[in-house]
């Protein structure tokens, strides 16, 4: 470990992957996406009139090539008659919905597809809600005329998803989550040192365990932060005592009285056991704070309450070359202050042992 430490090739290694992930999270764009559908519902029969803002779209360039459908599952879809383009981003679009509808829901919900190739195919979930006056699924069967989806492209360049509500603040995936993923590695070090001491006495494995837990607590405190300022612009508040939030403040308070109770035991040895022993109960309790607990109950935050975290709605392939690579170098940074918080309380040692001889 010693060696390790003198070496500057995983430091450098660090900084490099953390520069390459704030470049590349920050300046590689989004797909284009749907914002707004208005109306956002209609009734059976009807002709409907649909406004549609795009995000990062070329709707004027792509005039003449542009498709759109109401999609009502995947075998079922209704193109639209007519499309009017507005501007770069807004567009208009007329559908003819039938009298029936083959579905015995009362009110069936409609994606709505907009494809053309230059920005490619998006989707918006749920974007119009239709209205049946009458059900009868037969009629609607026999009625329905459907109009497939084909020939959907697919826009070239590197980009990120674009998702509903997260929009551009998707990015902060590369930092509030890895940074969690990042404290639970370093976490996960700082117990395996306290271990260590408690089995050998050696107060090198107390040093490590420390600053360990000290760089844990503050990518925990950075990965606390982000959040927030996540939910700011998705939930709409900074902080919404959501079960996710009120756990790991609990988790994070839990590992903050590890430094209180070290500065308790004048007695280095003893403080050095009893806060080896407290590091693992600390870790014990992160894990049901953090991993349990939340999914015990309904959550707003992604992974929680039956809500997918990490999966292909959040992270597609062109994330995961920034996501995975996000960890490693919050990890080797973190590590890299650790280990400068080692040898700072070494040289405090040394000149204890100096002055009391």
């Amino acid at each position: 470990m010693q060696r390790l430490i003198r070496q500057h090739w995983w430091k450098a290694l660090g900084v490099l992957i953390l520069l390459y992930v704030f470049i590349a999270g920050m300046l590689i764009p989004l797909k284009p996406g749907i914002t707004v559908v208005n109306p956002s519902s209609t009734r059976t029969g009807t002709e409907l009139v649909v406004e549609v803002e795009g995000y990062n779209t070329n709707f004027d360039q792509a005039e003449d090539t542009l498709r759109m459908w109401l999609k009502m599952d995947n075998d079922r879809s209704l193109a639209a008659t007519n499309i009017e383009v507005l501007g770069p981003t807004r567009a208009q679009a007329e559908f003819r919905i039938p009298e029936y509808l083959p579905s015995d829901q009362k009110v069936q919900d409609f994606a709505l597809i907009i494809d053309n190739p230059i920005d490619g195919a998006s989707v918006r979930p749920n974007a119009v809600l239709v209205t049946q006056d009458s059900i009868d699924q037969e009629m609607g069967e026999e009625t329905w005329q459907n109009d497939p989806l084909t020939n959907l492209h697919e826009r070239e360049g590197i980009t990120f998803p674009f998702r509903n509500i997260l929009g551009e603040t998707i990015r902060n995936t590369y930092f509030h989550v890895s940074l969690w993923l990042a404290m639970m590695i370093i976490f996960i070090a700082a117990v395996v040192y306290s271990i260590k001491h408690l089995r050998t006495l050696n107060l090198e494995y107390d040093y490590w365990a420390s600053a360990l837990t000290a760089v844990g607590l503050l990518l925990g405190g950075l990965g606390l932060l982000t959040g927030g300022i996540w939910a700011q612009y998705t939930w709409g508040t900074f902080w919404s005592w959501d079960i996710k939030q009120f756990t790991t403040l609990i988790a994070l308070l839990i590992y903050l009285a590890y430094f209180v109770l070290r500065r308790a035991f004048p007695d280095e040895a003893q403080q050095a056991r009893i806060s080896a022993v407290y590091n693992i109960f600390a870790f014990v309790a992160l894990i049901p704070l953090i991993y349990v607990l939340p999914r015990l109950t309904d959550s707003l935050h992604p992974g929680n309450g039956g809500n997918p975290a990490l999966g292909g709605e959040d992270l597609d392939n062109t994330m995961r070359m920034v996501f995975y690579p996000a960890v490693i170098g919050w990890t080797l940074i973190g590590s890299w202050i650790a280990s400068i918080m080692y040898r700072t309380s070494k040289i405090e040692e040394s000149l204890l042992d100096q002055w009391e001889d």
